[in-house]
């Protein structure tokens, strides 16, 4: 099968390095020239460092590099088998991408986004035939990372489905299946790693570099909530959870954050910018932290708490299997343990504890503890 990408950007390059060395001949699209050029050569780059570090031959380098065609023209893609989009989020743009899509490739091609916040039935309701539409949400970068959150339409055939799983599964990935939700399954499960330590910090319980301490010493996570949003990028990270909360009708556990809101309107972005929650400025050290044992359990126990409440809920809405979710999570963002499974480790009975505690205290629907936990202490019954 011939793949075509459009979007020549970080994530659009790495899903057609992935095609191409999965032996696909593959079409990168993009309208402008230069940045065509500029994924050229980062490609060869990258290739040259997998050559030297032996992870592939020099031939299997010109055979990956050979098998990708970069150009400006969306005719090119006519005997593609599968096209997927990784062009900017905006619905209309995507829109307009697609109904020109349809005119171009066969009845049989399946349209793919690389969507991480859009309704892919949404997308797909412009199509003339639009049980070819499917979400298939890569991690950046998608060379490296495992997993594939493959996301059908009310609209999507049981064919294109089935298709879909079969390929991304071929590509040595990860893939689950996931409602077609606001924020899928990881950008869904994951908002209050961010959210509440940014809510931690906000009534002064601790600073960024003693929440961070907290959740990699007694989390074993591989950054703190602060040290991650800046890697992302505060501007990224905070559009993506106004997306969310706004896509879920103004749900108050999705409610963003004035702080990160602030520094985003500050310009400080993270390390791209040189500035975040902390200074990247050369020479500058980074704080440290308070490492009093009782307010990092304190504050790791919170911001789990809440991680778990929010997968429950996402198995409670059958976003995904509790195997999904928990596989989400940790090949989609490299959490140390899936969280339904660390719910079952911890007790049920005392998440549920930590959670009426919270809300007991705060009177607030963010920390009401979900109803499909209830029922699980209520019956005594655990995810695994």
């Amino acid at each position: 099968m011939k793949i075509g990408v459009i979007g020549s950007g970080t994530m659009g390059s790495g899903i057609a390095q992935v095609a191409a060395q999965n032996g696909h001949l593959v079409y990168l699209i993009d309208t402008s020239q230069q940045a065509l050029s500029k994924a050229k050569t980062n490609l060869s780059q990258t290739l040259n460092r997998l050559v030297d570090k032996e992870k592939i031959t020099s031939e299997q380098a010109i055979q990956i590099g050979s098998s990708i065609q970069y150009s400006t023209d969306l005719n090119d893609l006519s005997p593609c088998g599968l096209v997927i989009e990784a062009i900017v989020e905006n619905l209309s743009i995507k829109h307009e991408l697609l109904k020109k899509l349809e005119t171009v490739v066969s009845i049989d091609c399946v349209l793919a986004s690389n969507t991480s916040s859009l309704s892919i039935a949404s997308l797909g309701s412009i199509l003339n035939n639009s049980n070819r539409i499917i979400g298939i949400h890569f991690f950046n970068p998608a060379p490296i990372m495992p997993l594939v959150e493959i996301i059908p339409a009310v609209q999507t055939s049981e064919l294109v489905i089935e298709s879909i799983t079969e390929i991304i599964q071929k590509w040595g990935k990860t893939g689950v299946i996931c409602k077609d939700t606001p924020g899928f399954i990881v950008n869904r499960v994951a908002r209050p790693f961010y959210g509440e330590a940014l809510r931690i910090y906000e009534e002064g319980i601790a600073d960024f570099a003693t929440i961070d301490w907290a959740m990699t010493h007694f989390g074993g996570f591989k950054m703190g909530p602060f040290t991650l949003m800046d890697y992302i990028g505060n501007d990224v990270n905070y559009s993506v959870t106004e997306s969310v909360f706004e896509s879920f009708y103004f749900d108050p556990r999705f409610k963003p954050s004035f702080t990160q809101k602030r520094h985003k309107e500050a310009g400080y972005f993270g390390r791209k910018s040189g500035r975040g929650y902390y200074d990247y400025t050369e020479g500058v050290e980074l704080p440290m932290p308070n490492e009093n044992e009782e307010i990092g359990i304190l504050i790791f126990n919170r911001i789990l708490a809440m991680l778990i409440n929010e997968a429950i809920d996402a198995a409670l809405m059958q976003v995904g299997t509790t195997e999904a979710i928990d596989l989400a999570m940790t090949k989609g963002v490299n959490y140390p343990k899936g969280l339904l499974k660390w719910a079952d480790e911890i007790g049920l009975p005392k998440v549920l504890e930590q959670l009426e505690e919270l809300f007991s205290t705060y009177g607030e629907d963010r920390y009401r503890p979900n109803a499909l936990l209830r029922k699980m202490v209520k019956e005594q019954t655990n995810f695994y």
